[in-house]
C-alpha cells in the first residue's frame, strides 16, 4: 500500500474517532434529567461541543495528507479574502448560531415554555444552534430562526411561573348577579364581573393552566362548561 493511501486511511480513522467521541459525549450529556432552564443550556452546549469536536477532527485529518496540507497552506495564505467572502455569505447563519448561544445563556424562552411570537403561539419543543421549533395547538411546527427570536418581542407565559390562566367571558342577566357568579365559580379558579350594562353583565372566569397544557384548549373546555352550566340553569 502506498504512503498516500496509508495517510488517507489514517485521516479517515481520525474523522471516525472524532465523530465517535462526539457522539459518546453527546450521549453522556443527554442522559441527565434536568430542570427546563438547565436543560436548555445543555441542549445548545451539546450541539456546540459536537460540532466543535467533529470540526477539529476533520481539520486534523486533512492535515495528515501532505497533498491536502500543501493546498491548505495556499488557502491560508489568502485567508483574509476567503474569510471576508465567507463572512458576507454566511452572516445570517453565523448570526443564528450566536443568537442560539445567547438564548441558551439569557433564556428568554426554555424547553417546554408556552410562548407567543410574531409567527404564532405554542410550546417550545427544540432549541437548536440555528433554529427553534415551536409546537402549535394543532400539532404543527413553527421553525423560527434564532436571530429573529433574539431581536423580537417574545411573550412567555411560563418563564416566571409554571402556571398561566385560560380565560373565558360570558354575558349573563344582571338580576340575581351574585348568585350567578357563585354558581359559575365552580367552573374556574377566579370569577369576576368586568362590565354592567342595563340588564346584562359580563362575567370573566379564569382557570389555571399548568405543565404543557395549551391555554387555548383549556379556554375552549371552559367555554363549553359555561355553556352547559347556563343551559342547565335556563331549563
Amino acid at each position: 500500500m502506498s504512503l498516500f493511501w496509508q495517510r488517507l486511511l489514517v485521516a479517515v480513522g481520525m474523522i471516525a474517532v472524532a465523530s465517535l467521541a462526539a457522539k459518546i459525549l453527546d450521549w453522556r450529556i443527554s442522559r441527565r434529567t434536568l430542570a427546563p432552564e438547565v436543560a436548555t443550556r445543555y441542549r445548545v452546549l451539546r450541539r456546540s461541543i459536537f460540532a466543535a469536536i467533529v470540526f477539529v477532527g476533520i481539520i486534523s485529518a486533512l492535515l495528515v495528507v501532505p497533498q491536502i496540507r500543501a493546498v491548505a497552506g495556499g488557502v491560508l495564505a489568502s485567508s483574509a479574502v476567503i474569510g471576508l467572502v465567507i463572512g458576507f455569505a454566511s452572516q445570517r447563519t453565523i448570526g443564528n448560531v450566536v443568537a442560539g448561544i445567547l438564548i441558551a445563556v439569557t433564556q428568554p424562552l426554555r424547553l417546554g415554555d408556552e410562548v407567543e411570537v410574531e409567527s404564532g403561539k405554542g410550546i417550545v419543543e427544540e432549541i437548536g444552534l440555528t433554529y427553534t421549533w415551536i409546537r402549535t395547538a394543532d400539532n404543527d411546527r413553527l421553525v423560527v430562526p434564532n436571530e429573529k427570536l433574539a431581536s423580537e418581542t417574545i411573550r412567555n407565559s411560563t418563564i416566571r411561573s409554571p402556571e398561566t390562566f385560560a380565560e373565558a367571558s360570558v354575558d349573563v342577566p344582571s338580576a340575581n348577579l351574585r348568585q350567578t357568579v357563585q354558581a359559575l365559580a365552580s367552573e374556574g379558579d377566579e370569577v369576576y364581573v368586568t362590565a354592567l350594562t342595563g340588564d346584562k353583565a359580563t362575567v370573566v372566569i379564569r382557570r389555571r393552566v399548568t405543565g404543557e397544557q395549551l391555554s387555548e384548549r383549556v379556554a375552549s373546555d371552559l367555554r363549553i362548561a359555561l355553556a352547559e352550566r347556563l343551559a342547565g340553569a335556563a331549563s
